[in-house]
């Protein structure tokens, strides 16, 4: 894996780390290889559970490296996108903790992830427009799917920024954190990795992909998702450690 990412794991929890912090974690080819490859790594290994994307040196991530844009550089994965991860998400719950700024292809980065954690000093916006560029890393599309029309075609217009308090009025983030929002990120994960990981995998598939659904196939489509979890090992673990009154011992299967 390439130096510019960083990982580390304890109790079943995956930490990603960006690591340019000299050139505030703007990314690149290599950065985007690296974060894929720590998320294959993250759906294949039964043992972990959660995944943290964060950034080094008290930046989340500033966007598209700049310089490597004018050598001609593409920081995207072939059916991935930017960073590895905009287009195609891991299949395990991935939080975002982030101090610093979230920026232009980091705010992407972020709206990627299916939970965020931020430093109340935070800072986010897409300001692709500032530079004559657009926000073309789902900036566009999917922030407007997470806050208000109207506020995401003002950050889009404008290239504005808000701080931390205003992202989590609009339900942009989860937590805002006075100290680091990476100890924030594990304290949420580890609350994860408590439960059953087939229920949480599965959970996470229903609330990203019946967005699309047609409202008449709905509960069709989740039954035929969810049917394998309520007869599987670890629903009876579930119920019977209900009853026994002690921690479950999950199997994932």
């Amino acid at each position: 894996m390439s130096e510019e990412v960083l990982t580390s794991e304890e109790d079943g929890i995956l930490v990603v780390t960006i690591n340019r912090p000299e050139a505030k974690n703007a990314m690149t080819k290599a950065a985007a290889e690296g974060i894929a490859a720590a998320m294959d790594r993250l759906d294949s290994d039964d043992g972990l559970r959660v995944g943290i994307l964060t950034g080094a040196g008290g930046t989340f991530c500033s966007g598209m490296d700049l310089k490597g844009f004018l050598r001609g550089e593409s920081p995207s994965i072939e059916g991935r996108g930017f960073g590895g991860i905009v287009q195609k998400p891991p299949m395990k719950p991935l939080i975002a903790a982030v101090e610093g700024y979230a920026l232009a292809g980091g705010l992407e980065l972020m709206i990627a992830c299916d939970l965020v954690v931020a430093n109340s000093g935070a800072k986010f916006g897409i300001p692709e427009v500032k530079r004559g560029l657009v926000a073309a890393a789902g900036g566009v599309m999917m922030l407007p799917d997470q806050i208000p029309e109207r506020v995401a075609m003002e950050l889009a217009l404008t290239g504005d920024f808000i701080g931390a308090d205003r992202a989590y009025e609009l339900g942009l983030i989860n937590r805002v954190t006075d100290g680091p929002a990476l100890d924030g990120a594990k304290e949420l994960a580890a609350s994860i990795v408590a439960n059953g990981p087939l229920a949480v995998r599965v959970s996470k598939q229903v609330v990203k992909e019946s967005r699309g659904w047609p409202m008449d196939e709905r509960y069709t489509r989740q039954t035929q998702l969810i049917a394998p979890v309520f007869v599987s090992e670890d629903a009876r673990e579930g119920a019977a450690a209900f009853a026994e009154k002690r921690p479950p011992n999950w199997k994932g299967k």
